[in-house]
């Protein structure tokens, strides 16, 4: 995602006269200083929070800014909301409402809370893959039956092994931050080439001080749409393989059979924080309990929820957390800073961050 100017429709409005905020989060509210911070910067700004349920057509006639939650069901009919610009979801994709006629048949901007998963989800990848490097698992597993025993199975560090991050956005850039601290070589895979310091920049949202902004951490940054070009990436040498690009038509399925053989060359342990569905289920689990792959650590399966005596569980080195990985006390905290941030945007006439291009669907 880029930063994309909303049009010449919009000159500076430095106090947001004649706009109306509406906060309609299931889970959080903002507290009174966030909501008398943003009052004392945009003093024209209307803001109601609520419950979309509860808005009344009267009010969502007025709205130009909401902020809401991740799926269709928290999107108001786009005939009731004639004057909304600007939608700021609470998650870090837009899958789940591309097909909604807001997002279709508007020129309504979504913008997503990308930038906000970025410290956690780092966190969750780097936790499950040293857990594994570490045989915590089967430790855990030994301290339950009250037995103090060591494996004799090799236990590998993180200096100098590789991650290849599929997917260099926000949680790619901050994971590769996280790698390069404990000595991993880096490789970043886009599907645009990335050749001038300039392509390399992300100048969407991140947390102060963290991610990776100016594109300077990957060794290596491969590119391409095809398979082999994709192939290319997977067999250089991979230690750790993080997939962390957005579900669309064209990732739907991108990692199957054809692509944990070239794995194997490595025995590449596999990090999917993304969408189960682009990973092949089937293929993933043949992958594991032949040991073409190391193991896995999953955040998000296909099907999900993972049902009750899915073969996936009982795959072979395999660990499966309920897409956990992005939870963190701090995470409403970012989605209003990116409100926020776009408000002030919005304010001096200048592009949106995190919005989503229509046409890719991300």
């Amino acid at each position: 995602m880029v930063l994309v100017r909303l049009d010449d429709r919009h000159p500076p409005n430095r106090t947001l006269r004649g706009h109306k905020l509406l906060v309609v989060l299931p889970s959080w509210k903002p507290s009174k200083e966030d909501l008398d911070a943003v009052h004392a910067q945009f003093p024209d700004l209307e803001v109601i929070t609520g419950g979309i349920k509860d808005i009344t057509k009267e009010q969502w006639k007025d709205v130009t800014v909401l902020l809401t939650g991740y799926g269709r069901e928290t999107l108001p009919k786009k005939e009731d909301v004639p004057k909304l610009e600007y939608i700021q979801l609470s998650s870090a994709g837009a899958n789940a409402v591309v097909t909604d006629p807001l997002f279709t048949d508007t020129d309504v901007a979504f913008c997503t809370a990308n930038g906000v998963h970025g410290p956690q989800i780092s966190e969750w990848i780097i936790a499950t893959f040293l857990s594994f490097q570490h045989h915590l698992p089967a430790y855990l597993e030994k301290q339950k039956l009250g037995k103090w025993e060591r494996l004799t199975d090799p236990t590998y560090d993180a200096v100098k092994q590789r991650v290849g991050i599929l997917g260099y956005g926000a949680i790619g850039r901050q994971t590769a931050r996280v790698a390069t601290a404990l000595g991993l070589d880096v490789h970043a895979y886009t599907l645009h080439e990335r050749k001038t310091p300039e392509s390399k920049r992300d100048d969407t949202y991140t947390p102060e001080g963290l991610g990776d902004p100016e594109g300077i951490f990957p060794a290596k940054w491969f590119y391409g749409e095809s398979k082999e070009e994709l192939h290319e990436f997977l067999g250089s040498d991979l230690d750790l393989l993080v997939v962390a690009l957005p579900l669309t038509a064209k990732t739907t399925g991108l990692l199957s059979a054809p692509e944990f053989k070239v794995l194997s060359k490595k025995k590449t342990y596999v990090s999917n924080i993304a969408r189960g569905p682009i990973i092949n289920t089937d293929d993933l689990i043949e992958a594991l309990n032949t040991g073409l792959i190391r193991g896995a650590a999953l955040d998000v399966t296909d099907p999900e929820p993972l049902t009750d005596g899915h073969p996936l569980w009982s795959a072979k080195n395999v660990i499966v957390t309920p897409h956990i990985s992005g939870a963190s006390t701090r995470y409403f905290d970012r989605v209003w800073a990116i409100l926020n941030l776009n408000l002030q945007r919005l304010s001096e006439g200048k592009e949106l961050t995190n919005r989503v291009n229509k046409k890719e669907g991300y």
